[in-house]
């Protein structure tokens, strides 16, 4: 924790009111992160998230667009305020918000209504109006993922290529008929919500960008592992009303494409070391899984649906 704090206040002290704080003024205390190391810091009586980039996230992270998006965020009044970041570095220092739990799938079932908060600051991102630098293009992304592992020593799950090969018909229809492009956190992992129990929060902005909503709705899905009637609140609290056809069938899209994508993510993880999880099991858990739901029987109408 030593070399932690040295490299926690030497960011703190880049924010007003900082700028001398010394290591005993300082409280420092390890939050989660998959990628990063966060830090929720108190110190002078404020609380502040200090965010240290993980090694190796420059290869695939954009941090000017993050910090960007971030600053978006915050404006349309879904996430915290950025106090300070470098881009180039990917450090930052954002405001600690008061009384919130940090999700996760288990209290996405126990707390009352928080698929349906979840599913509100969605759409107030989403129909705020800010634009956010970077388009978030699936296929762009998964290609521009299979460059990063050729360089890197890692195997991909048997038959990925194949999964890829017969996902491109919805790549096709997806293209043609298309929805206009919102502001999206792309990246919506239970543990970027954060709860007060009257509105969710939304932070880590480093796969954020332009994107067809109903990608963020269809992998909050996945990631917090909700079932059916946990999905429908969520969509609820979206929309206001039941999702139609199209719309529910872009949601089922995106919960297969989310997966297959995250597999490649978790591939580079584990070619870069990254000991937060076993990553090998997570990219196999989540092919396996898209996998599944490709091969179900009613993924096929859904894709249909998106054309009615």
């Amino acid at each position: 924790m030593s070399e932690h704090l040295s490299k926690v206040i030497d960011i703190l002290r880049n924010v007003a009111g900082f700028a001398d704080v010394k290591p005993d003024e300082v409280k420092i205390t390890r939050l989660g992160g998959l990628t990063n190391l966060v830090h929720l810091v108190e110190a002078r009586g404020k609380k502040v998230v200090v965010r240290i980039p993980g090694d190796g996230t420059e290869s695939y992270i954009n941090r000017e667009v993050e910090v960007h998006n971030a600053r978006a965020a915050e404006k349309a009044g879904v996430a915290p305020a950025v106090l300070w970041a470098d881009a180039k570095s990917g450090a930052m220092v954002t405001h600690a918000l008061e009384h919130i739990e940090t999700m996760t799938p288990a209290l996405f079932k126990s707390r009352k209504g928080s698929p349906a908060r979840a599913g509100a600051a969605l759409a107030k991102l989403h129909r705020s109006g800010q634009q956010f630098d970077f388009r978030f293009e699936l296929f762009a992304m998964i290609d521009g993922y299979l460059k990063v592992l050729a360089t890197k020593d890692v195997a991909l799950p048997d038959g990925y290529h194949d999964v890829v090969a017969a996902a491109l018909p919805i790549r096709d229809m997806i293209e043609k008929h298309p929805v206009p492009l919102t502001a999206c956190h792309c990246d919506p992992l239970s543990e970027n919500f954060l709860d007060d129990g009257a509105r969710m929060w939304l932070v880590d902005w480093e796969y954020s960008g332009m994107n067809d909503p109903h990608w963020d709705l269809g992998d909050v899905s996945v990631e917090a592992e909700m079932d059916e009637a946990q999905e429908a609140e969520l969509l609820q609290g979206y929309f206001g009303r039941a999702p139609t056809s199209a719309e529910k069938g872009r949601v089922v899209i995106y919960k297969a494409m989310c997966d297959l994508l995250w597999t490649l993510w978790g591939l580079i993880q584990l070619a870069d070391n990254n000991s937060a999880l076993d990553f090998r099991a997570y990219a196999d858990g989540r092919f396996a899984r898209c996998r599944a739901l490709m091969n179900s029987p009613a993924f096929a109408g859904h894709v249909a649906a998106i054309g009615t």
